[in-house]
């Protein structure tokens, strides 16, 4: 198993180099991908959102989009700072952090807001405190698995802390009621925990117990149930699907395979449910058509190409964590929404990353890519002052847990040190 020493020798190496060899390390696809969401996304609030601002904001059809852009200038600032600020620092920040995530969902339940039968906003439905909880566990997991990494395949210093943990916070969101963000809690805890070299075994474990209790919370509950319902019956017959994914498939039938032109959509007039924040998907594919709504899933999957490399050439493993986590939940929150507007998935109410009204999810987005990219400044810095080194093509996530395996013995004529 390697050492927290050789973990640290690229990042001494980094601050020994002079000032002078500063550079940026931006990753460029990961910046242009994340940029052309962003104006990409912004054009499509100002297309969805005309009718539905009339309405909502009293007769003012631009009110949305003006709150989406100054929500999207306060994020860009947020991403900015956080790619100069040091992921390490969060080795102190992480409990706080947490702290308060939690305290935002205990308010919720206090002075929160009812909106679509579910308590998840404050301050008028412009803040929702379990989309800072979703960072926030990814941070606070990173840390807490990298302080323990060499002690998680026991049980009681392992997976007895992580099922608290993630309990924890997964049952204050489920009480709201909001399913998707609960199960993303737990699925993101569980892939993290095999990131950092959890054993598998304990891993499995969890992961039944966790469909057993949401098998149970699902027959209670009656959102979780009508909903489990309704996406069987769409299974066996469409038409019978849930009156927004019937109107969502409209949508998609109306766009084709060029779309009917930007800001020319029927289906955001006729009845399409939130066309700005759950519904924008179908907006995109009506407008733009299948081409339009493939170049933006491309969009994704470029975010989730970099995003894995990012943390395959991190520093040391927290940086592997935090840039895993953080890209998977970015990219699995997009498949999310774009999967239940298809009927692929029950309902979930997530939001689109960049692309759908709502200032908390982006602003957490955002601040999420921002460190991305200091992560990977930090690596680029590593990798121009280390030792060249053979590298192996692989996969980002196996080569994350072989961080975790003991190094393989030396040959002669070969360089000591992780492969």
């Amino acid at each position: 198993m390697e050492t927290d020493a050789q973990f640290a020798q690229p990042t001494a190496r980094r601050l020994e180099r002079p000032a002078s060899g500063l550079t940026l390390g931006i990753d460029v696809w990961l910046l242009l991908a994340v940029f052309t969401l962003l104006v990409f996304g912004a054009l499509m609030v100002y297309s969805a959102s005309w009718d539905f601002s009339l309405f909502v904001n009293e007769g003012d059809p631009t009110a949305t989009f003006r709150r989406q852009l100054t929500w999207m200038a306060l994020g860009v600032t947020a991403a900015v700072v956080a790619s100069f600020f040091d992921y390490h620092v969060y080795r102190r920040l992480a409990l706080p952090l947490m702290g308060v995530a939690i305290l935002g969902l205990i308010t919720v339940f206090i002075i929160g807001e009812v909106r679509y039968n579910a308590t998840r906003t404050l301050s008028g439905g412009s803040y929702s405190p379990s989309e800072l909880a979703k960072v926030a566990m990814i941070i606070y997991l990173s840390v807490w698995l990298y302080s323990k990494r060499e002690v998680l395949r026991d049980v009681s210093f392992g997976l007895v802390p992580l099922g608290f943990i993630v309990g924890i916070v997964s049952g204050l969101i489920l009480g709201q009621p909001d399913l998707s963000a609960a199960a993303t809690i737990v699925f993101l805890g569980g892939m993290l925990f095999f990131l950092a070299g959890g054993d598998l075994k304990q891993i499995f474990v969890l992961m039944a117990l966790v469909a057993l209790v949401g098998w149970v919370v699902v027959q209670v509950h009656p959102t979780g149930s009508d909903r489990i319902a309704s996406y069987l019956q769409g299974i066996k017959d469409p038409t019978q699907a849930d009156y927004h994914v019937r109107r969502s498939i409209e949508a998609f039938v109306n766009g084709g395979l060029f779309g009917v032109g930007i800001g020319n959509s029927d289906t955001k007039y006729t009845g399409l449910p939130v066309p700005p924040t759950d519904s924008i998907f179908a907006v995109v594919v009506e407008e733009t058509g299948l081409v339009g709504g493939a170049f933006l899933v491309g969009l994704y999957l470029i975010l989730l190409w970099r995003g894995l490399a990012i943390a395959r050439r991190a520093p040391d493993l927290l940086g592997a964590l935090l840039a895993a986590g953080l890209t998977l939940w970015i990219v699995m929150e997009a498949m999310i929404n774009m999967s239940v507007m298809v009927g692929l998935m029950p309902f979930a109410g997530n939001a689109l990353p960049f692309i759908s009204v709502g200032g908390s999810n982006l602003m957490v987005t955002l601040g999420a890519v921002g460190i991305l990219m200091n992560v990977a400044r930090q690596g680029r810095a590593a990798e121009a002052t280390a030792a060249p080194l053979p590298r192996r093509r692989t996969h980002a996530p196996d080569d994350l847990r072989r961080r975790e395996r003991r190094r393989r013995v030396s040959r002669p004529g070969r360089s000591a040190g992780p492969e």
